[in-house]
């Protein structure tokens, strides 16, 4: 189950993860995908704003993990700069936000493996040869979780939704 959306500006790509965070429960895990610049903290700003977070939204490169605090608890995590996988085991991503936090984790592709198997998958690119912020975004659901979710998924995220 997966849908194809497109943003034309950073404040659109904020918009659709604020859409998306609307759909969002205690232990949701989102995986972010995407080439350096692709709008992935971009897209966690905007759902980080829908969770009721209220805090400046940067990436956590160098610190790895950032917790907000919000409607529900946000996990914000990064995971480009961990060479193996036993650093990410290490982080317990189990454990962050007692447990109840939404994760969202950039780069989570290289680790799937330790993710969660309910999630959404965001993966970002941007449109080549074209200088604004155009980026084209697929939104995989995996999971019965959100199979049962996915037509709200899909009436969330129709502003978006690129044209056939």
């Amino acid at each position: 189950m997966r849908v194809e959306v497109r943003t034309s500006r950073a404040e659109e790509t904020r918009e659709l993860g604020e859409a998306i965070a609307a759909l969002l429960r205690p232990r949701d895990a989102l995986i972010l995908t995407g080439e350096l610049g692709a709008g992935k903290t971009t897209f966690a700003q905007g759902v980080a704003r829908g969770l009721g977070v209220e805090e400046n939204i940067s990436s956590p490169t160098f610190t790895l993990v950032k917790e907000y605090t919000g409607i529900l608890d946000l996990a914000h995590v990064d995971v480009y700069r961990l060479d193996r996988m036993q650093d990410v085991v290490d982080l317990g991503l189990e454990e962050l936000g007692h447990g109840d936090a939404v994760l969202l984790v950039e780069w989570g592709d290289t680790v799937e493996e330790l993710l969660p198997e309910e999630r959404l998958r965001v993966e970002l690119t941007t449109d080549p040869g074209r200088e604004d912020d155009a980026r084209s975004i697929v939104v995989a659901a995996v999971g019965e979780g959100w199979a049962e979710r996915f037509a709200e998924l899909e009436a969330a995220v129709m502003p978006w939704v690129a044209p056939a």
